[in-house]
């Protein structure tokens, strides 16, 4: 099994791209330990959002979410693959510096006084993600590369069913951010126009003509049995 894979990985060498994750984390988790906010972000909307904690589905719903996606474009299409990393893996990198030259965090937790499955989860949510590093929204902005990839592409089985799943529960991730108090108003937008922006260098510019002076650049472009891949 391990050898199949090896050799998979060796004929479609594109899914490397899938290691940013390590140094990714090993940042996200290390500004978590020690980055102090010097920022708070705050907008009077944020006030008249009522916390509910049944939203811990669609905040939760976000990993399988991106999973889902960038698994789905590796065994199917390079082209949209690529163009959901470039997007995605430029908004976090994009975040991770703002988020250590500007330190920034909430003050919009409450406390939690149901005591029901969700409520839990929720707290333990509040427990193991600090309220810092936030503006603007990685959730957010890896979920809107998702949908406008998913929108845009155009040979799925049930293209209509899968097209407005994604839409929805898109839309639900979003939501979830603020009414749990994970982020501000101001998280969300800027999250979102920041993918919208990183969205039109990918379209407007030829992006894969510096990806191809990396090393070992011909492997990402290395001929496959299937001509889209």
């Amino acid at each position: 099994m391990l050898k199949k894979a090896v050799d998979w990985v060796k004929e479609h060498p594109y899914a490397l791209c899938l290691l940013y994750f390590i140094p990714y984390l090993l940042y996200f988790e290390l500004l978590e330990a020690f980055a102090v906010p010097r920022f708070i972000i705050h907008c009077p909307i944020d006030d008249w959002i009522p916390f509910h904690e049944g939203f811990v589905i669609p905040y939760f719903a976000w990993f399988p979410m991106l999973a889902a996606s960038l698994g789905y474009f590796l065994f199917h299409s390079r082209k949209d693959f690529l163009d959901l990393c470039f997007i995605m893996f430029s908004g976090m990198t994009i975040c991770l510096l703002i988020y250590t030259i500007l330190p920034n965090g909430l003050q919009l937790r409450p406390t939690i006084v149901h005591d029901n499955l969700l409520a839990r989860i929720a707290g333990m949510l509040y427990a193991i993600d600090t309220p810092t590093n936030v503006c603007p929204s990685i959730h957010v902005s890896s979920t809107v590369a998702i949908m406008i990839i998913v929108m845009r592409y155009q040979t799925f089985s049930h293209a209509a069913l899968v097209k407005s799943l994604t839409l929805v529960s898109g839309i639900a991730v979003c939501l979830s951010t603020v009414v749990l108090k994970q982020h501000s108003i101001i998280d969300v937008v800027l999250g979102g126009l920041l993918t919208l922006a990183l969205y039109k260098v990918c379209m407007q510019t030829n992006w894969r003509k510096y990806l191809y002076k990396i090393p070992y650049r011909k492997l990402l472009y290395r001929k496959s049995k299937s001509p889209d891949l």
